[in-house]
């Protein structure tokens, strides 16, 4: 059988059709979708033209992807990689990942969701170490949730689509500073998330003192086909000007958020968090979270 990796800046329709095939595939074997949002926005709209497709092929069938963003110069291009469920043990991610090394200059940050032990045999063989976790927490929207109450002198409203990017970009870029996935986002970044169908901006709180931006929590609701069970809600952002950090509103804006996925009628919520970030898990113990899964980052091979 001819087997082949092919390099491509772009995809045409097919081929991410393709990829997108093998994503549900890989998502319904294992429980967890392998690529992140980030990523399947660029497979559905295009971005940054650095990035790289990887496709690896089994004959002309599709049997790996891998997604390499060279963007980040200091810790190192962003991967992800996928092997279809049909197509495993077969040595397709090993040479996947000697490509995507060749790609890399051997130096690549690999991340896979849900912390399979295929995944990290995979990166084992290779050299790699973990370097990084983030967290998936979890907690019940029928338990008992405490009413939320806004620092004096702040007021909250809704995202108005059209008038309010500009402020949010600044306020985001501000309250994630030292969070290059996060902090980074350009005003195409936000505009491809509003032309999601799961976009609802009567789900995106922004906090305000003296008509000034200080704060947003950003919602989000899953459907079904996102997560093979029932709609799942999402506390997606939570941003904090760092001039009001210790003001508790960081608290307010999540138990606001939490109130509004729970009117919605949803039996439960989710958020992802850095494990090093032990104030973030703090908080959200606190409001009734616990880990329910992890993503990992392999480095160093």
């Amino acid at each position: 059988m001819n087997s082949r990796v092919e390099i491509r800046e772009r995809l045409d329709d097919r081929a991410v059709d393709e990829v997108l095939g093998l994503v549900a595939a890989a998502t319904e074997a294992d429980g967890v979708r392998p690529l992140n949002e980030h990523v399947m926005l660029h497979l559905r709209y295009g971005g940054d033209p650095q990035v790289r497709s990887l496709l690896r092929y089994a004959g002309t069938t599709l049997a790996g992807y891998a997604h390499v963003d060279p963007t980040d110069e200091v810790e190192g291009p962003s991967v992800e990689l996928v092997i279809h469920p049909a197509h495993r043990r077969r040595g397709h991610g090993a040479s996947l990942l000697r490509a995507v090394m060749d790609q890399t200059a051997g130096r690549p940050r690999l991340w896979a969701h849900g912390d399979h032990a295929g995944a990290g045999a995979l990166a084992a063989s290779f050299g790699f170490e973990r370097v990084r976790s983030l967290w998936q927490m979890r907690r019940s929207l029928f338990a008992p949730l405490a009413p939320y109450t806004l620092p004096e002198g702040v007021s909250l409203r809704t995202f108005v689509p059209g008038r309010d990017e500009e402020g949010w970009l600044k306020v985001n870029a501000a309250a994630f500073a030292h969070h290059p996935e996060q902090g980074a986002w350009t005003v195409d970044d936000l505009l491809r998330r509003e032309q999601e169908p799961w976009f609802d901006p009567e789900g995106f709180f922004l906090a305000f003192r003296d008509d000034r931006l200080v704060g947003f929590h950003w919602t989000k609701i899953h459907g079904s086909s996102d997560h093979g069970h029932e709609p799942l809600g999402e506390v997606y952002v939570v941003g904090i000007d760092p001039s009001q950090q210790g003001t508790g509103l960081g608290k307010a804006l999540t138990l606001a958020g939490l109130h509004h996925l729970r009117s919605r009628g949803l039996a439960q919520a989710m958020l992802y968090v850095d494990e090093a970030n032990t104030a973030a898990i703090g908080l959200y113990e606190s409001l009734g979270f616990a880990r329910w899964d992890v993503d990992v980052m392999y480095g160093g091979g």
